[in-house]
């Protein structure tokens, strides 16, 4: 079968999406039953991914008009992407922020197979009260330890734990990145133009905040591959019409598809739930519109959701915890979206899709009224100013980064309503001019019932936009909030800015053409297009390259962490004894050194006395870890040598409240451990 480029480009942008849900559906009840190791994972995950990545894009309709180039170039901006994030990654492994947490997460699940991690209490001194096994994002629960946050991504950076510890686990994630600018370039090809999928993919691949995450190991590059995927494989899945009462064909299974990937985002991130609502209203208007895609997308949907929902209340329960005062409405709206969307499916079952175009100024309306939000978003900073993190915690950090740029200090500051702006300093504010005027004329159109390929992208992306912009909902200093803009909004702006300017350009290929051969009007479309290029670009790269891309973060911690893991005795049993210490490095030294770990919070030398003794009583060597050399010389009584074997001075983020980012700040790390003295 002859090989053309877009029937290349087509599945070769669908595929990311459909292997890695194929990989998730098997993992994720290996973890489950506790068989999650490399053996089982090879037999029964593999097959898995190779049969899905061999059979499904062979379902998936080729690109029309599509030459090499676009192909190729998209192809070489994707090996480029990896490349470069793999040989600038981080080494995030001593816990401080979300990337090694995940990367705790991972470690465990890929060594041990199973959750919740055992406290291993017997091993140290039973149930003394001067220990405690909490650390930071890992919640004590009875004799247990739970990890924070949702299984899917250390399901997938597990994969690169077993091919290459922990180096092979740190460079999963830039190939996730990667992924992510093949699939945006994916969906741009689809629903702009194949000529445009370069531009979209070197535009989201300079863009600071996908470099940024694509470098730890956070869950945003996964979820991005979800989302986007579940996009461009509904988008395939929806461009032959099928009736309610056809038989099963490639539209089913890809609808069905579609719905699975969308639905695994949950497994990934929780808050995917408020990203998919759009997604249970579009299944309404296909079953009004007696589409035969409605059902497989929905039970697709629902598979992959019921996958997220048991991780998070199964194995990820004090987590959402956590995060019940926004878990319990979003769950509420959710239901309230569902009865919504049973009740107006019912009421439009025997009159069709509402005819919106028969409205004569309702389509200038919805077209006006998106310009108007877009500005409101614009002018919130001067007229609604934002407070009230609800963490104390949080205001105090907030305060520290305000006095560190000179800004007032109100700890209470969200700086949601800069989230506008935050965007713009990312891709440039013509990028967010363009994205404007592009999602008006959009939503314009398929207010008159046009260009209907668009509507679920369209629902999708303007609420996600919407809402985030509303409220990040995320510690507002940079790049860390950057996090929240990454998996949809920046791609969305992107998108809706390469539509309205890819209109533009037609607009005045048509005008040259009409003027005849008069040499001013025949240069209009290549001036606009370099002017495009140019909007796009150059603000993108320039926050980027005057940012904190030219360095690598935390390095040196995978080579200390071994070594400090080898410094251990055989039957050690660890004692943090900095209250300080004892959140970022406890889970280190369990997870991945897999010595028993508490932190001992009464540095009284009878507790140290008796905790010492009771691990010697079992047969065990008792290791007190600091980050001083003093605290353990005082502990032991001048009775021991402590020695230091983590020792990490790198590189590290930067924060940042009303400008990005740029520069960076310094992280030390160290660790000190000794061996009490046997009692006489």
């Amino acid at each position: 079968m002859r090989l053309l480029p877009g029937r290349l480009l087509a599945r070769v942008t669908a595929l990311p999406a459909i292997a890695l849900s194929a990989w998730l559906l098997v993992a994720f009840p290996l973890l489950v039953g506790g068989w999650f190791t490399p053996m089982i994972g090879l037999v029964l995950g593999l097959p898995a991914v190779v049969a899905a990545g061999a059979l499904l894009p062979r379902l998936v309709p080729d690109l029309d008009d599509v030459p090499w180039w676009p192909v190729v170039a998209v192809l070489l901006i994707t090996v480029a992407f990896a490349a470069v994030q793999i040989a600038y990654h981080a080494e995030a492994l001593v816990i401080r922020r979300d990337p090694a947490s995940y990367a705790m997460y991972t470690t465990w699940i890929a060594e041990y197979g199973h959750l919740p991690i055992p406290q291993q209490r017997e091993l140290i001194a039973g149930d003394d009260p001067a220990l405690s096994y909490q650390s930071l994002a890992h919640y004590e629960r009875d004799d247990v330890i739970w990890p924070q946050f949702m299984a899917g991504a250390p399901l997938v950076l597990s994969i690169g734990y077993w091919l290459g510890g922990l180096d092979g686990m740190l460079v999963t994630t830039p190939i996730l990145g990667a992924l992510g600018v093949l699939t945006f370039a994916g969906l741009t090809a689809r629903l702009v133009g194949a000529r445009w999928a370069p531009l979209a993919a070197l535009v989201l691949a300079i863009c600071l905040p996908q470099q940024w995450v694509s470098r730890f190991t956070y869950s945003e590059p996964l979820a991005q591959i979800l989302l986007l995927g579940g996009l461009v494989i509904a988008f395939d899945a929806l461009s032959r019409r099928s009736a309610l009462t056809d038989r099963w064909s490639a539209v089913h299974t890809l609808a069905a598809t579609a719905g699975v990937v969308f639905g695994l985002g949950v497994l990934v991130r929780i808050d995917a739930i408020r990203d998919l609502l759009p997604v249970i209203g579009f299944i309404g208007l296909l079953l009004v519109a007696r589409r035969g895609q409605a059902l497989p997308l929905l039970g697709g949907l629902v598979v992959g959701v019921a996958y997220g929902l048991v991780a998070g209340y199964g194995y990820s329960l004090p987590y959402l915890e956590y995060l019940s005062d926004s878990m319990v409405p979003l769950l509420l709206i959710s239901g309230g979206v569902v009865f919504a969307t049973v009740v107006l499916t019912a009421a439009l079952w025997h009159h069709g899709p509402p005819h919106t175009e028969r409205v004569r100024w309702l389509p200038d309306a919805v077209a006006g009224v998106t310009v108007l939000v877009m500005v409101g978003f614009a002018v919130r900073p001067l007229l609604w100013p934002d407070y009230g993190h609800g963490s104390d915690f949080t205001d105090q950090w907030v305060a520290a980064v305000q006095g560190f740029e000179g800004l007032p200090i109100e700890g209470s500051r969200t700086y949601y309503d800069m989230s506008l702006y935050w965007v713009g300093w990312y891709v440039g504010l013509g990028a967010v001019l363009f994205a404007s005027l592009g999602v008006a004329l959009v939503l314009r159109r398929l207010a008159l019932r046009r260009d209907l390929w668009w509507m679920l992208p369209a629902m999708l992306l303007v609420w996600t936009v919407t809402t985030t912009l509303l409220r990040p909902a995320i510690t507002p200093d940079h790049p860390w909030a950057s996090r929240r803009l990454i998996v949809l909004v920046i791609p969305a702006f992107i998108l809706f800015a390469l539509w309205f300017l890819a209109r533009l350009t037609r607009y005045c290929e048509a005008v040259a053409r009409n003027t005849g051969q008069r040499s001013l009007m025949r240069s209009l479309p290549p001036v606009v297009v370099a002017g495009a290029v140019a909007s796009l670009l150059v603000p993108t790269a320039a926050t980027s390259a005057a940012g904190i891309m030219g360095y690598r973060q935390d390095v040196g911690t995978v080579a200390e962490t071994e070594r400090l893991c080898a410094s251990l005795p055989p039957k050690a049993s660890v004692l943090v004894v900095d209250s300080g210490m004892a959140g970022g490095y406890m889970p280190l030294i369990r997870n991945v050194c897999g010595a028993p770990t508490a932190a001992l919070n009464d540095h009284s030398p009878e507790a140290v006395e008796r905790v010492t003794a009771a691990v010697y009583e079992r047969g065990r060597v008792p290791v007190l870890a600091a980050p001083e050399w003093a605290t353990l010389d005082e502990l032991t009584g001048n009775g021991a040598d402590a020695e230091r074997h983590f020792h990490v001075i790198a590189d590290m983020d930067p924060s940042t409240l009303m400008t990005p980012p740029t520069g960076s700040w310094d992280f030390q790390g160290s660790v000190w451990t000794v061996v009490p003295p046997a009692p006489e």
